[in-house]
């Protein structure tokens, strides 16, 4: 590490709060790594509301923190216990998920490590890696779909007979990824989103159907969109403004995946309620599946592949300076946002 500085910029939480909390820090010590560990100069980190969550004190973290969960960038070092027994060496581009990663550099274990492959830029890994392979694991995993190649080639966007799945935020960055996983696996897709403008961009996002959440009667509408059957699987990032419209709008035998709490978390539920049209109801995490190297590898490959093949395109709302990173939580907690929200390091 003797070509690293010893000190770094990047943002520090002190105490639990609003945006303000978020410190631009200058004098930071530059991780040391551990066995097993190698140090990452971060290019492009990605915002995502579970960032919001710890700065808050809704998921709790000792502090001082430095929070972030995904970025991108180049190998500057790694810890002498890997020099002959890893793929990676100095100069590797690479993505991870991992924690600390609102700084200029952070120390991850190397299975956690995605090399990027020729032709994908670190600007996309670091937009794409958390909330893609979130959309691709619950769509996979949760929901419970074949992949593209087994699906039935009968199955054409908006005409097929596929599932009926409905996401909830369909213009953000978890929703857009949602939307686009589901296409490509052959599902008829519906987005709600918050007016005409953010309709728009779910709908280039693959969804054929779009309903203004702020407009519209959502239940109602998909109702009549889905002949009064109701959606197979809802895929709710916003938590307790629509999870009993949810159990009104989901089909019998269907799924409900709450894996967010945009509006605050779900309040206790009976679970009587389910009985009536036998719902299946889930909280995933992706972490949970990505808990071994050989999951984290595959799931990781097949995201990159569908990026690379434009399958599956990351939309960016704006990219912010690391420093202005409490402008982009307020921009995101505010439902300004149509897309992802990156950190430029």
């Amino acid at each position: 590490m003797s070509s690293t500085p010893k000190t770094m910029s990047g943002i520090l939480i002190e105490e639990t709060g609003g945006p303000e909390v978020l410190q631009w820090k200058t004098d930071l010590p530059v991780p040391e790594l551990k066995e097993g560990e190698v140090l990452v100069r971060n290019e492009f980190v990605g915002v995502n509301f579970i960032e919001t969550y710890f700065r808050t004190g809704l998921y709790k973290s000792p502090l001082p923190l430095i929070t972030g969960k995904e970025a991108a960038g180049v190998i500057v070092a790694l810890h002498p216990s890997l020099t002959t027994t890893t793929e990676f060496k100095e100069g590797t581009r690479v993505a991870y998920i991992a924690d600390h990663a609102y700084a200029q550099f952070t120390a991850v274990p190397a299975d956690l490590l995605a090399p990027l492959p020729e032709g994908l830029s670190t600007s996309t890994a670091g937009a794409s890696f958390l909330q893609g392979l979130t959309a691709l694991t619950f769509v996979r995993e949760a929901a419970g779909l074949a992949r593209p190649q087994h699906a039935n080639p009968n199955h054409q966007l908006g005409v097929s007979e596929g599932p009926w799945a409905l996401v909830h935020a369909a213009a953000g960055g978890t929703g857009s990824m949602l939307v686009q996983m589901l296409a490509v696996h052959g599902a008829r897709v519906i987005g709600t989103a918050g007016g005409k403008e953010k309709c728009e961009v779910a709908r280039a996002n693959g969804a054929q159907w779009a309903v203004d959440s702020k407009g519209e009667n959502v239940v109602e509408r998909v109702r009549e969109i889905t002949g009064g059957k109701g959606v197979d699987v809802i895929f709710d990032g916003v938590g307790k403004a629509t999870f009993e419209s949810d159990l009104e709008m989901v089909a019998r035998k269907g799924t409900v995946i709450v894996f967010g709490n945009a509006s605050g978390p779900v309040p206790p539920v009976d679970v009587l309620k389910l009985s009536a049209k036998n719902i299946k109801l889930m909280r995933p995490a992706v972490f949970a599946y990505l808990a071994t190297k050989e999951e984290r590898d595959a799931y990781a490959k097949e995201l990159f592949e569908l990026l690379a093949a434009g399958k599956v395109n990351v939309k960016v709302h704006e990219v912010y300076r690391l420093a202005d990173v409490a402008r982009a939580h307020s921009d995101l907690e505010g439902r300004k946002t149509a897309g992802k929200l990156v950190l430029k390091v």
